[in-house]
Protein backbone atom coordinates (compact mmCIF):
# COMPACT_ATOMS: atom_id res chain seq x y z
CA UNK A 1 0.00 0.00 0.00
CA UNK A 2 1.25 3.31 -0.83
CA UNK A 3 0.78 5.99 1.98
CA UNK A 4 0.75 10.32 1.89
CA UNK A 5 1.21 12.71 4.26
CA UNK A 6 0.02 16.03 3.85
CA UNK A 7 0.68 18.30 7.40
CA UNK A 8 -1.35 21.54 5.67
CA UNK A 9 -3.96 20.56 3.28
CA UNK A 10 -6.01 23.44 1.82
CA UNK A 11 -9.15 24.01 -0.47
CA UNK A 12 -7.63 26.11 -3.36
CA UNK A 13 -10.37 28.41 -4.79
CA UNK A 14 -8.98 29.28 -8.03
CA UNK A 15 -10.84 32.55 -10.21
CA UNK A 16 -10.23 33.82 -13.60
CA UNK A 17 -10.41 37.66 -14.04
CA UNK A 18 -10.30 38.55 -17.36
CA UNK A 19 -8.36 42.00 -16.20
CA UNK A 20 -7.84 42.10 -12.55
CA UNK A 21 -7.56 45.54 -11.04
CA UNK A 22 -6.72 46.11 -7.72
CA UNK A 23 -9.12 48.53 -5.66
CA UNK A 24 -11.55 47.82 -7.80
CA UNK A 25 -14.14 45.52 -7.10
CA UNK A 26 -13.33 43.10 -10.01
CA UNK A 27 -15.65 39.65 -10.92
CA UNK A 28 -14.94 36.49 -11.96
CA UNK A 29 -14.91 34.63 -15.47
CA UNK A 30 -15.40 31.52 -13.90
CA UNK A 31 -14.06 29.26 -10.80
CA UNK A 32 -13.00 26.38 -9.78
CA UNK A 33 -12.12 24.16 -6.55
CA UNK A 34 -9.76 21.52 -5.77
CA UNK A 35 -8.34 19.73 -2.73
CA UNK A 36 -4.63 21.38 -2.66
CA UNK A 37 -1.66 19.95 -1.01
CA UNK A 38 1.67 17.69 -2.33
CA UNK A 39 0.59 14.37 -1.03
CA UNK A 40 -3.01 14.94 -2.02
CA UNK A 41 -1.53 15.96 -5.31
CA UNK A 42 0.18 12.33 -5.58
CA UNK A 43 -2.89 10.26 -3.92
CA UNK A 44 -4.91 12.08 -6.61
CA UNK A 45 -3.26 11.31 -9.24
CA UNK A 46 -2.08 8.06 -7.99
CA UNK A 47 -6.26 6.59 -8.05
CA UNK A 48 -6.35 8.30 -11.21
CA UNK A 49 -3.59 5.53 -12.38
CA UNK A 50 -5.79 2.96 -10.47
CA UNK A 51 -2.97 3.04 -7.56
CA UNK A 52 -4.66 2.10 -4.52
CA UNK A 53 -3.19 4.51 -1.63
CA UNK A 54 -4.08 6.58 1.66
CA UNK A 55 -4.13 9.87 2.71
CA UNK A 56 -3.03 10.66 5.78
CA UNK A 57 -2.93 14.25 7.36
CA UNK A 58 -4.42 16.54 9.45
CA UNK A 59 -7.94 18.80 8.72
CA UNK A 60 -9.55 20.95 11.00
CA UNK A 61 -13.45 22.85 10.50
CA UNK A 62 -16.40 22.78 7.74
CA UNK A 63 -13.59 23.28 5.38
CA UNK A 64 -11.34 19.92 6.26
CA UNK A 65 -14.70 18.07 5.63
CA UNK A 66 -14.87 19.59 2.20
CA UNK A 67 -10.75 18.22 1.00
CA UNK A 68 -11.83 15.10 2.69
CA UNK A 69 -15.25 15.13 0.48
CA UNK A 70 -13.51 16.06 -2.47
CA UNK A 71 -11.23 13.40 -2.20
CA UNK A 72 -13.61 11.12 -2.17
CA UNK A 73 -14.91 12.19 -5.12
CA UNK A 74 -11.47 11.88 -6.80
CA UNK A 75 -11.69 8.15 -5.88
CA UNK A 76 -8.99 8.68 -2.83
CA UNK A 77 -9.50 7.23 0.36
CA UNK A 78 -8.37 9.91 2.96
CA UNK A 79 -7.60 9.09 6.62
CA UNK A 80 -6.83 12.29 8.33
CA UNK A 81 -6.68 13.54 11.66
CA UNK A 82 -9.65 16.09 12.77
CA UNK A 83 -8.14 18.82 15.05
CA UNK A 84 -10.53 20.28 16.95
CA UNK A 85 -9.66 23.87 16.71
CA UNK A 86 -8.87 26.03 13.31
CA UNK A 87 -9.81 25.70 10.13
CA UNK A 88 -8.37 23.68 7.06
CA UNK A 89 -6.62 26.53 5.20
CA UNK A 90 -8.30 28.10 1.97
CA UNK A 91 -5.88 29.15 -1.09
CA UNK A 92 -7.30 31.90 -3.15
CA UNK A 93 -5.39 32.28 -6.61
CA UNK A 94 -6.39 34.93 -8.95
CA UNK A 95 -5.55 34.03 -12.48
CA UNK A 96 -5.59 37.20 -14.52
CA UNK A 97 -2.92 38.78 -17.16
CA UNK A 98 -0.94 38.06 -14.38
CA UNK A 99 -0.96 35.78 -11.34
CA UNK A 100 -1.78 36.63 -7.32
CA UNK A 101 -2.06 34.15 -4.58
CA UNK A 102 -3.37 34.62 -0.78
CA UNK A 103 -2.37 30.83 1.11
CA UNK A 104 -4.44 30.65 4.30
CA UNK A 105 -1.98 29.72 7.38
CA UNK A 106 -3.74 26.52 8.56
CA UNK A 107 -4.66 25.20 11.65
CA UNK A 108 -2.40 24.56 14.75
CA UNK A 109 -1.13 21.02 14.77
CA UNK A 110 -0.97 19.79 18.45
CA UNK A 111 1.09 17.33 20.06
CA UNK A 112 -1.81 14.78 21.17
CA UNK A 113 -2.93 15.36 17.47
CA UNK A 114 0.98 14.28 15.91
CA UNK A 115 0.84 11.27 18.31
CA UNK A 116 -2.16 10.09 16.18
CA UNK A 117 -0.60 10.48 13.71
CA UNK A 118 2.41 8.43 14.74
CA UNK A 119 -0.09 5.33 15.75
CA UNK A 120 -0.94 5.18 12.42
CA UNK A 121 2.26 5.14 10.63
CA UNK A 122 3.32 2.58 13.35
CA UNK A 123 0.44 0.14 11.06
CA UNK A 124 2.80 0.44 7.74
CA UNK A 125 4.65 -2.89 7.36
CA UNK A 126 7.18 -3.91 5.18
CA UNK A 127 6.91 -3.49 1.68
CA UNK A 128 5.05 -0.14 2.26
CA UNK A 129 5.54 2.89 0.52
CA UNK A 130 5.63 6.44 2.03
CA UNK A 131 5.33 9.70 0.50
CA UNK A 132 6.78 12.76 2.62
CA UNK A 133 5.83 15.92 0.51
CA UNK A 134 5.66 19.72 1.32
CA UNK A 135 7.12 21.77 4.08
CA UNK A 136 6.09 21.78 7.17
CA UNK A 137 4.05 23.84 9.48
CA UNK A 138 5.75 26.10 11.97
CA UNK A 139 3.56 24.21 14.35
CA UNK A 140 5.48 21.20 13.87
CA UNK A 141 9.14 20.36 14.81
CA UNK A 142 11.37 21.52 12.39
CA UNK A 143 12.92 17.66 12.06
CA UNK A 144 9.27 15.82 11.70
CA UNK A 145 10.13 14.25 8.66
CA UNK A 146 13.57 12.82 10.69
CA UNK A 147 11.20 11.82 12.90
CA UNK A 148 8.97 9.68 11.07
CA UNK A 149 11.74 8.39 9.33
CA UNK A 150 13.96 7.26 12.17
CA UNK A 151 10.02 6.07 13.46
CA UNK A 152 10.42 3.67 10.14
CA UNK A 153 13.93 2.37 10.48
CA UNK A 154 13.37 -0.55 11.49
CA UNK A 155 10.90 -1.45 8.90
CA UNK A 156 11.13 -2.05 5.09
CA UNK A 157 9.27 1.06 4.15
CA UNK A 158 10.25 2.97 1.09
CA UNK A 159 10.03 6.39 2.01
CA UNK A 160 9.33 8.89 -1.05
CA UNK A 161 10.60 12.38 0.29
CA UNK A 162 9.93 15.78 -1.98
CA UNK A 163 11.42 18.56 -0.11
CA UNK A 164 13.36 21.45 -0.56
CA UNK A 165 17.03 22.49 0.66
CA UNK A 166 18.05 21.14 4.32
CA UNK A 167 14.23 19.41 4.95
CA UNK A 168 15.57 16.92 2.50
CA UNK A 169 19.48 16.74 3.16
CA UNK A 170 18.58 16.28 6.67
CA UNK A 171 16.40 12.95 5.62
CA UNK A 172 19.17 11.43 3.66
CA UNK A 173 20.87 9.38 6.54
CA UNK A 174 17.49 7.40 6.56
CA UNK A 175 18.39 6.52 3.37
CA UNK A 176 14.76 7.34 1.20
CA UNK A 177 14.52 5.30 -1.40
CA UNK A 178 12.89 8.24 -3.84
CA UNK A 179 13.92 12.14 -3.51
CA UNK A 180 12.94 14.68 -6.42
CA UNK A 181 14.60 17.89 -6.47
CA UNK A 182 13.91 19.95 -9.35
CA UNK A 183 17.26 21.17 -10.87
CA UNK A 184 17.37 25.03 -9.38
CA UNK A 185 16.71 22.70 -6.30
CA UNK A 186 19.86 20.56 -6.70
CA UNK A 187 22.07 23.31 -7.17
CA UNK A 188 20.76 25.16 -3.96
CA UNK A 189 21.68 22.86 -1.83
CA UNK A 190 24.88 22.80 -2.64
CA UNK A 191 25.38 26.64 -3.31
CA UNK A 192 25.80 26.51 -7.02
CA UNK A 193 24.43 27.01 -10.75
CA UNK A 194 24.00 24.40 -12.78
CA UNK A 195 23.60 24.44 -15.89
CA UNK A 196 24.33 21.53 -18.19
CA UNK A 197 23.28 18.04 -17.50
CA UNK A 198 26.62 16.74 -16.72
CA UNK A 199 26.49 19.12 -13.84
CA UNK A 200 23.17 17.88 -12.50
CA UNK A 201 24.66 14.35 -13.03
CA UNK A 202 27.19 14.66 -10.68
CA UNK A 203 25.35 17.02 -7.70
CA UNK A 204 22.96 13.94 -7.81
CA UNK A 205 25.40 11.81 -7.46
CA UNK A 206 26.19 13.68 -4.38
CA UNK A 207 22.81 13.39 -3.23
CA UNK A 208 23.50 9.27 -3.86
CA UNK A 209 26.40 9.49 -1.40
CA UNK A 210 24.83 11.48 1.24
CA UNK A 211 22.29 8.25 1.43
CA UNK A 212 19.83 8.40 -1.44
CA UNK A 213 18.83 5.27 -2.89
CA UNK A 214 17.53 6.79 -6.43
CA UNK A 215 17.20 10.81 -7.53
CA UNK A 216 14.80 11.57 -9.75
CA UNK A 217 15.61 15.07 -11.11
CA UNK A 218 12.63 17.34 -12.93
CA UNK A 219 13.90 19.70 -15.53
CA UNK A 220 10.14 21.63 -16.61
CA UNK A 221 10.34 21.80 -20.68
CA UNK A 222 14.06 19.96 -20.47
CA UNK A 223 12.30 16.73 -18.97
CA UNK A 224 14.05 14.61 -16.37
CA UNK A 225 16.99 12.71 -14.89
CA UNK A 226 16.68 9.11 -13.51
CA UNK A 227 19.98 8.03 -10.81
CA UNK A 228 19.35 4.78 -9.52
CA UNK A 229 20.52 2.75 -6.94
CA UNK A 230 21.73 -0.04 -9.85
CA UNK A 231 24.00 2.84 -10.89
CA UNK A 232 21.83 4.06 -14.12
CA UNK A 233 21.21 7.08 -15.52
CA UNK A 234 18.26 8.17 -17.13
CA UNK A 235 17.41 10.98 -19.01
CA UNK A 236 14.79 11.94 -21.56
CA UNK A 237 12.82 15.12 -23.29
CA UNK A 238 9.52 15.37 -21.93
CA UNK A 239 6.27 14.95 -24.60
CA UNK A 240 5.43 17.92 -26.91
CA UNK A 241 2.74 20.38 -25.74
CA UNK A 242 1.64 23.72 -24.27
CA UNK A 243 2.09 24.28 -20.15
CA UNK A 244 -0.70 25.47 -18.96
CA UNK A 245 0.00 25.26 -15.11
CA UNK A 246 2.96 23.78 -13.52
CA UNK A 247 1.22 23.69 -10.07
CA UNK A 248 1.54 19.67 -9.30
CA UNK A 249 3.56 18.98 -12.07
CA UNK A 250 6.17 17.32 -10.04
CA UNK A 251 3.63 15.71 -7.52
CA UNK A 252 2.28 14.11 -10.33
CA UNK A 253 5.78 12.97 -11.60
CA UNK A 254 6.28 10.88 -8.33
CA UNK A 255 2.84 9.53 -8.54
CA UNK A 256 3.42 8.45 -12.07
CA UNK A 257 7.10 7.18 -11.42
CA UNK A 258 5.97 5.01 -8.36
CA UNK A 259 2.62 3.60 -10.11
CA UNK A 260 5.20 2.72 -13.40
CA UNK A 261 7.17 1.08 -10.63
CA UNK A 262 4.97 -0.71 -8.98
CA UNK A 263 3.66 -2.02 -12.09
CA UNK A 264 6.76 -3.08 -13.47
CA UNK A 265 9.52 -3.38 -11.28
CA UNK A 266 11.75 -1.17 -13.97
CA UNK A 267 13.24 1.71 -13.43
CA UNK A 268 13.27 2.97 -16.72
CA UNK A 269 9.08 2.37 -17.47
CA UNK A 270 8.80 3.97 -13.80
CA UNK A 271 10.80 7.33 -15.10
CA UNK A 272 9.40 7.64 -18.31
CA UNK A 273 5.65 7.17 -16.58
CA UNK A 274 6.26 9.51 -14.24
CA UNK A 275 7.80 12.30 -16.70
CA UNK A 276 4.65 12.02 -18.51
CA UNK A 277 2.25 12.09 -16.10
CA UNK A 278 4.19 15.11 -14.85
CA UNK A 279 3.36 16.50 -18.46
CA UNK A 280 0.35 15.56 -18.76
CA UNK A 281 -0.43 17.84 -15.56
CA UNK A 282 1.32 20.96 -16.72
CA UNK A 283 -0.45 20.85 -19.98
CA UNK A 284 -3.96 21.06 -18.09
CA UNK A 285 -5.61 23.53 -15.69
CA UNK A 286 -5.64 20.27 -12.90
CA UNK A 287 -4.28 17.21 -12.43
CA UNK A 288 -3.80 14.95 -15.27
CA UNK A 289 -6.28 12.04 -15.14
CA UNK A 290 -5.38 7.75 -16.72
CA UNK A 291 -6.78 9.00 -19.94
CA UNK A 292 -4.37 12.49 -20.27
CA UNK A 293 -1.13 10.39 -19.71
CA UNK A 294 -2.49 7.44 -22.06
CA UNK A 295 -2.49 9.31 -24.75
CA UNK A 296 0.83 10.52 -24.92
CA UNK A 297 2.19 6.67 -24.36
CA UNK A 298 2.44 4.25 -27.56
CA UNK A 299 2.46 1.49 -25.69
CA UNK A 300 0.28 1.74 -22.60
CA UNK A 301 0.43 -2.39 -21.53
CA UNK A 302 4.28 -2.18 -21.46
CA UNK A 303 3.73 0.46 -18.06
CA UNK A 304 0.79 -1.73 -16.81
CA UNK A 305 -1.81 0.54 -17.28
Amino acid sequence: MIYTVTFNPSIDYITYVSDFIPDCVNRTDREVVYPGGKGINVSVVLSRLGVPNKAFGFTAGFTGDEVERLLQKFGCYPDFIKLEDGLTRINVKVKSKQETEINGQGPAITSSALEMLYQKLDQLVDGDILVLAGSIPNTLPSDIYEQIMAKLACKNVRVVVDATKQLLLNVLKYHPFLIKPNHHELGEMFGVTLHTQDEIVRYAKKLQELGARNVMISMAKDGGILLTENGAVYQSEPPKGKVVNSVGAGDSMVAGFLAGYLNTGDYAKAFQLGLVTGSATAFQEWLADKNDVLSYLKHPEEFGL
